[in-house]
Order: C-alpha cells, then structure tokens, then sequence
C-alpha cells in the first residue's frame, strides 16, 4: 500500500486537492476531519482523550487499509501542535512493518491568501478553522510548526495552480517512485 500524507497549514487546500488526487488515482481518501469532527463531539480540540483518541482512529485506519492490501490511502494532515511529536515516525515505523509505503507531499500558499480563504461556505462543511483571529494566534504561538514533517517528495503552493493541476503533479511524481 502506498499512504501519501498531503500536509499543510488550514486553508492550503488539502481536501480540495486531495479529492482531484484521489480521482485520478482511484485512491481512497481519508481526510482529517473525519476523524477530528467525531471527536469534537466528545472531547475538546487538543485535550489529552482528544489527542490519544485521534492517533488511535488514524492508525486504526491506516493499519486496516494496509491489511486489507488497499492500494493506496490519500491522508489529508495539518501539522500543529497538538499532534504528538511521536506520531510522525511511529506511522512511518509501523507502515513499514506492514510493508507500506509513506509519502509526504505539502501543500502550501501565502498567509494572505490563507486568511481570505479561511471564510470560504467549503470550510464550513466540517469543523474546520474559520477565524482569521484564531489562525493569527495560533501561527504566532508557532502552533503549525509545532512538529516536524520528513522533507516532501514534492511541495505546491496551491496559490499559483488550480486543485487539479496540483494533484496531476502529484500524481506525476507518484508514478516517478
């Protein structure tokens, strides 16, 4: 199986071209909110039932795909700081013990253009960060570069190409490997 993190900050894009990525890949999609929205029901965002539940249902989810011998999962992910700095190379570690491939690709986009993106209706969609308030705390606290990623096989600032165009060149780069 090949898992490929598409990671960046909120509003970069990551479920929009996730979705472009995963039609011409015929990949199965598993995005972040997914999880994240099920726990805010329960626990709130960053508390420590919140953050154990969280890594659990993501393994779960990566280890049961790679079981089931799916051929690639497309994961949507935003580093911040509530995601235990572990996490990262324990997926890598247990992907390959089950003989699965992790790739990282990032998806980037100027603050400017994140902020006016942050009001999009899609956002409201899922629970997704909305408040350019919040967002300007939490990138000044350095809550986004809170953990540290593998270099990417391929960064795209989603500012300069369409969801389309970002996911061709993703795809591009998959069959390169």
């Amino acid at each position: 199986m090949k898992l490929i993190f598409l990671y960046g900050m909120p509003a970069t894009g990551k479920l929009t071209v996730a979705r472009e990525l995963a039609s011409i890949t015929g990949y199965k999609l598993f995005h972040n909110h997914l999880a994240v929205d099920l726990l805010l029901s329960l626990f709130e965002f960053g508390s420590p039932p919140f953050v154990v539940a969280r890594e659990e249902i993501w393994f779960s989810v990566f280890e049961q795909a790679a079981r089931a011998q799916t051929p690639g999962l497309i994961f949507t992910f935003a580093p911040e700081a509530t995601v235990r700095p572990s996490f990262i190379p324990e997926v890598i570690k247990k992907m390959q013990n089950l003989g699965a491939d992790v790739d990282f690709f990032e998806l980037t986009c100027p603050i400017i253009e994140l902020k006016r993106r942050l009001g999009d209706s899609s956002r409201s969609q899922y629970q997704k960060l909305t408040s350019i308030s919040l967002f300007e705390e939490l990138h000044a606290a350095g809550s986004f570069e809170a953990i540290s990623m593998p270099s990417p096989r391929l960064s795209i600032d989603t500012s300069t190409c369409t969801p389309a165009r970002a996911a061709l060149q993703i795809a591009r780069s998959l069959e390169q490997a």
